[in-house]
């Protein structure tokens, strides 16, 4: 599914300024869905140890019922494309909404480890759908003008969900009296955790029915008049509804549809710059960004930390990811995309580096040296604000501009794919690697954090001020 509509002599357009609070509503309620996807990914944090306890299952197990929820992913990620384009961008908001509540419910109140497993499969299908369909729409019915700004609402959506999942798992730990197996009304408190989700999936579900089809839908399957409305509803009354209309239909037209034929051709089977979007895509997670969200509260709890001081912990580092991202999107267009990941790298790989040393130290009273556990939690805060101004927005906006035309859509589809891949091989790892040994598998990211810096220097382009139609 194309996200962006090519408009020949509309980019000065903006909203009429009474239309621009409408506009900013229908955003943040697309949004919404990135905010699902952020904190669906992230919950499962406050649970693990107690699923572990729960069906008394080792750590590769464990892994599997934390990691297949991006198997899910990655195949709604697959079909929400063709999906939005047969029945439309709002009902695949539907769906994914109906997934995410039908997720949370069924995953609060497992019978057993197998069926908690599908529960995080249909959840992991919402996330995947609501990745491709929330900036997809957004590109969709944002004025010219206001496109960029409102296009950040995503990314600022999904990392307030992993900030909230956090703070929400928390504070039911603590009204469990610290114990993640605690009972509240008569469950345990990592069920409510996983439960809550309940609200703002069904939120999502009532908003969706408060905002517009895309219009650019609506003239795909010639409902021209509604598309007419919808585009004075967010462009304002001021634009020529018809010229815009053809002017939609004209880049429609105009459309190549890429596939994966058009990858092909480099030395090694893909396209040169291909391989690099891949590489982007595999390196954003092998430094084990995810396991900072995923399991941050189980890595504290490993090294002495009381389980209420953890969960704390994982809420101050989703904070401190908010704070990197909106760095990274003040600085991504004024210093470049090269500088802005280098810095990132250079950064990941000191922090990861001494949070490697500081597990290095024997436990004493199953506990970390002071000064050892100090320097882990400080450094471990510096990785995630490193990861946050660089590599977590960069990355997707490269993938966005370096791409030719021709390919882009194909080419972002594999490189997606990747990233979906290696997130799942870094989660499904961490615990097995933990048991051998927590420092060197930091070491192991450290390595990657540090080789991602000549892959940036030798081979990724810089797209800073280049127009879409320059990139070949």
């Amino acid at each position: 599914m194309t996200t962006t509509v090519q408009v020949r002599g509309s980019e000065g357009r903006g909203a009429q300024p009474e239309h621009l609070g409408r506009v900013i509503f229908i955003t943040a309620a697309a949004a919404m869905g990135g905010f699902l996807f952020g904190y669906d990914s992230s919950v499962i944090n406050g649970a693990v140890e107690a699923i572990r306890g729960r069906y008394d299952i080792g750590s590769a197990a464990l892994a599997q019922v934390v990691a297949i929820a991006l198997i899910g992913s990655a195949i709604g990620a697959a079909i929400a494309g063709r999906l939005a384009d047969r029945i439309g961008r709002i009902r695949v908001m539907q769906i994914a909404a109906v997934l995410f509540t039908v997720s949370a419910v069924g995953s609060a109140l497992p019978f057993a480890l197998w069926d908690l497993a599908v529960w995080r499969v249909l959840g992991g299908i919402g996330i995947g759908m609501a990745s491709v369909i929330g900036p997809a729409y957004i590109a969709e019915v944002a004025p010219p003008a206001y496109r960029g700004r409102l296009a950040s609402f995503q990314q600022a959506a999904i990392v307030v969900g992993i900030a909230l999942s956090q703070l929400v798992n928390w504070g039911i730990l603590n009204a469990a009296d610290g114990d993640q197996r605690g009972h509240i009304a008569g469950i345990e408190a990592w069920q409510w955790m996983l439960g809550v989700m309940v609200v703002p999936a069904v939120l999502y579900g009532l908003l969706s029915f408060a905002i517009p089809e895309s219009p650019r839908f609506l003239i795909s399957v010639g409902k021209l008049d509604r598309a007419k409305q919808v585009l004075a509803e967010v462009e304002g009354h001021g634009v020529h509804l018809d010229t815009r209309v053809a002017e939609i239909e004209q880049a429609m037209r105009s459309e190549h549809k890429s596939t994966f034929r058009d990858l092909l051709g480099g030395r090694f089977g893909l396209l040169p710059v291909v391989w690099i979007g891949i590489g982007l895509s595999v390196f954003q997670q092998l430094v084990g960004i995810n396991v900072a969200f995923y399991y941050s509260s189980t890595l504290w709890q490993s090294v002495g930390v009381d389980p209420s001081s953890s969960f704390f912990y994982s809420f101050t580092t989703s904070i401190i990811n908010i704070l990197g991202t909106v760095i990274a999107m003040i600085f991504v267009d004024r210093i470049g995309r090269k500088p802005l990941a280098l810095i990132g790298s250079a950064g990941m790989a000191v922090s990861l580096g001494l949070v490697a040393w500081a597990f290095s130290a024997h436990l004493v009273d199953g506990k970390l040296p002071h000064t050892q556990g100090v320097l882990a939690l400080i450094a471990a805060h510096a990785f995630v604000l490193f990861f946050a101004l660089s590599w977590g927005v960069v990355v997707w906006v490269l993938l966005g501009e370096m791409f030719p035309n021709k390919i882009r859509a194909a080419a972002l589809g594999v490189a997606a794919s990747a990233q979906w891949i290696a997130n799942w091989a870094i989660t499904a790892s961490f615990p097995s690697l933990s048991d051998w040994n927590l420092s060197a598998t930091y070491i192991i990211y450290t390595v990657f954090a540090a080789l991602s810096i000549p892959f940036i220097l030798k081979w990724v382009p810089e797209t800073k001020g280049k127009a879409l139609e320059e990139m070949g």
